[in-house]
C-alpha cells in the first residue's frame, strides 16, 4: 500500500527523515523505533571533520526556524567507522548526504561512501549557511552539471542530488543533473534569509545568512516539486515545511515519489510516524490501494 521503489531501493513507505534534523538516528531511536521510516538522511558530511559555524546556529521565526550550523559533522572516515555500524542496526534504509568546498572533494567523499553498506547517497550542491561548501554549484545549471557529472563517475550507489530554491532556474537546473547522472532529485533544501537583533544592531548569524526551514517554505517547495516533478524522468523526493500526512500527500499528488520530514521533527520527535499513519488513513478512506495512484494526481496538462 505505503512501499516505493526508488533507483531499486525498496522503502516500506514514503516518509523519510531529512538530512540535518536527525543526526545518525541514534537520539531519536530513544523515542521510538526508526525502523518505522522508510529510510534515514545523514547529517551532512564532509570528505573531512567541520565544526561548524560560530555564534548563534538556530533561531526561531515566524512560521518555521532559521539555521546555520554550518556542516558540522565527524568526517567521512569517522562516519564509516563509528557511525554507519549503527544506523546498519536501524532497519531502514541509509541515505548518506555529502556536501563539499570543491569537485574533488565531493568525488573523493563520495568513492569512500560507494564501498559502504549506505544504500543511496544524496549530493548537497547547495547550502546557504556555510562560507563554502557547495552554495555556488547549486545556483548554476553550468556548474552544476561538472560537480554530478564528476560524482557519478565513481558513485555506485543510485545518487538523489539535492537542489537549492535558489537556484537561477529550478526546472533547468533538474534538467542538467538528470542530463549529468543523477538518478533521482530531492527538493527542496533550505532558503537563504536573514534575521536582524534589532537591540544589537547586527545580524542574529555570524555568517551573516541562514537557512529558513518549516511551514513559511511549503508552499514555494510545493510550486519548484510540481515543476520539477513534470519536467524530468527520474524520482522526485519532496521536502520543505512537511507537517502532517495532509501535506505530504499535498507533495506527492505534485508529483512527489516520497518525502522528507525535517523541521517538524524537532517540534515533536516521531511526527514521522503520525505523518506515515496519516497517510495511510487518507488512503483507506478515499478508497486508493497503491500510493502510485496519486503521484501527480494534481498535474494541470501536458
Amino acid at each position: 500500500m505505503l512501499s516505493r521503489n526508488i533507483c531499486g531501493v525498496k522503502f516500506k513507505n514514503p516518509v523519510i527523515a531529512a538530512s540535518g534534523t536527525f543526526g545518525f538516528g541514534r537520539e531519536y531511536s530513544e523515542f521510538y523505533d526508526v525502523s518505522l521510516l522508510g529510510g534515514i538522511c545523514t547529517k551532512g558530511l564532509t570528505l573531512h571533520k567541520r565544526d561548524g559555524n560560530e555564534g548563534i546556529r538556530v533561531y526561531e521565526t515566524r512560521g518555521g526556524m532559521l539555521n546555520s550550523v554550518g556542516l558540522q559533522n565527524p568526517g567521512i572516515d569517522e562516519f564509516i567507522e563509528s557511525e554507519l555500524p549503527f544506523m546498519d542496526t536501524l532497519n531502514t534504509n541509509i541515505i548518506a548526504n555529502v556536501g563539499g568546498s570543491n569537485i574533488e572533494e565531493y568525488v573523493e567523499a563520495v568513492a569512500k561512501l560507494s564501498n559502504t553498506s549506505v544504500h543511496m547517497i544524496e549530493l548537497n550542491i547547495s547550502c546557504p549557511n556555510v562560507k563554502s561548501g557547495g552554495m555556488a554549484f547549486g545556483i548554476k545549471c553550468d556548474t552544476a552539471y561538472e560537480v554530478v557529472k564528476e560524482v557519478r563517475s565513481v558513485c555506485k550507489k543510485p545518487l538523489i542530488v539535492k537542489l537549492s530554491p535558489n537556484a537561477e532556474d529550478i526546472v533547468a537546473m533538474a534538467r542538467s543533473c538528470r542530463e549529468a547522472g543523477a538518478d533521482a532529485l530531492s527538493l527542496i533544501n533550505t532558503v537563504k534569509a536573514m534575521a536582524i537583533d534589532i537591540k544589537k544592531k547586527k545580524t542574529v548569524f555570524e555568517n551573516v545568512f541562514a537557512g529558513l526551514s518549516g511551514p513559511a517554505v511549503k508552499p514555494l517547495a510545493l510550486r519548484m516539486v510540481y515543476e520539477v516533478s513534470k519536467a524530468v524522468d527520474i524520482p522526485v523526493i519532496g521536502l520543505g515545511g512537511i507537517m502532517s500526512g495532509i501535506d505530504a500527500i499535498e507533495f506527492i499528488m505534485a508529483g512527489a515519489t516520497a518525502v522528507q520530514i525535517g523541521t517538524a521533527n524537532f517540534i515533536k520527535p516521531d511526527i514521522a510516524v503520525d505523518i506515515i499513519e496519516e497517510i495511510r488513513e487518507f488512503m483507506y478512506k478515499e478508497g486508493i490501494k497503491n500510493i502510485d495512484e496519486i503521484v501527480g494526481a494534481a498535474w494541470v496538462g501536458d
